[in-house]
């Protein structure tokens, strides 16, 4: 099971020792704001400046963070942007079938793993 945004971050804040309101001061937030977001209570996902706080304060992947969240990458939202037409064929044909779904993302993982300085 996938765990929530708010459950990760209270969890990863807890066993820091941070308190809510030493968190958010560390943070430069409002400790409120912070008890929204770790009850998933927002009304909408922190931004990404945030997130990486969180995520460096916390011992967390940021991107991993950034996803949970509900928002994408800056970088990746920007790759989506570009290629605005293409997106939509892309999810439907991944809803639509999950062995091309897999594919995608198996060989998304399989590069990504790979070394990126082959010796040769």
């Amino acid at each position: 099971m996938t765990p929530s945004f708010g459950r990760l971050i209270r969890k990863a804040r807890k066993s820091k020792g941070y308190s809510q309101r030493e968190l958010a001061r560390d943070l430069g937030i409002d400790f409120t704001y912070l008890s929204k977001l770790e009850n998933n209570r927002g009304d909408y996902p922190p931004k990404e400046p945030i997130i990486r706080r969180l995520a460096s304060h916390l011992g967390l992947d940021a991107e991993e963070l950034i996803f949970l969240s509900g928002r994408l990458p800056e970088e990746d939202e920007a790759l989506l942007k570009q290629h605005y037409k293409m997106m939509p064929t892309l999810f439907r044909r991944m809803r639509e079938n999950p062995k091309f779904a897999q594919k995608v993302l198996h060989e998304a993982i399989k590069e990504e793993n790979e070394d990126p300085n082959p010796d040769f």
